[in-house]
């Protein structure tokens, strides 16, 4: 084995070990970044202890399985609900529409109605559970 006993400049540097920590500290510094982000912050609306005493009307729309439409419970037309919904937005402009798709109804005939909720610009909200309980 011979050992080399010159003392001579070097005519490079090596880099790599430098880059190396610097990727670790850009790493270290996205996540210290990230971890102190606290996320969105949203404004809730603050309860009331006082209770409202403004009752406006609300219609149930489902959707049935094979495609036909109730309106409070009553088989009707597109053409009579639209009617309908005019009607009664027309006696109470602070009604909403409760829409209630089934589970195995067409998702295309619920879009339907929303669309004509939009169109008369109807308050509306989508029932996730059953009604009544």
């Amino acid at each position: 084995m011979q050992v080399q006993n010159e003392t001579k400049p070097y005519d490079s540097i090596n880099v790599t070990p430098m880059l190396d920590l610097a990727y670790v500290l850009l790493v270290v510094f996205i996540l210290m970044t990230t971890a102190s982000v606290q996320g969105l912050s949203v404004s809730m609306p603050k309860p009331s202890n006082k209770p409202t005493t403004e009752k406006h009307e609300l219609k149930v729309v489902q959707v049935m399985p094979g495609g036909s439409v109730l309106l409070n419970g009553v088989p009707v037309s597109l053409q009579q609900l639209e009617s309908e919904l005019a009607q009664a937005k027309a006696r109470d402009p602070k009604m909403s529409v409760a829409i209630k798709g089934d589970a195995q109804a067409q998702y295309a005939q619920v879009v339907t109605i929303i669309d004509l909720c939009n169109k008369l610009e109807v308050p509306m909200g989508l029932v996730t559970s059953r009604i009544g309980t």
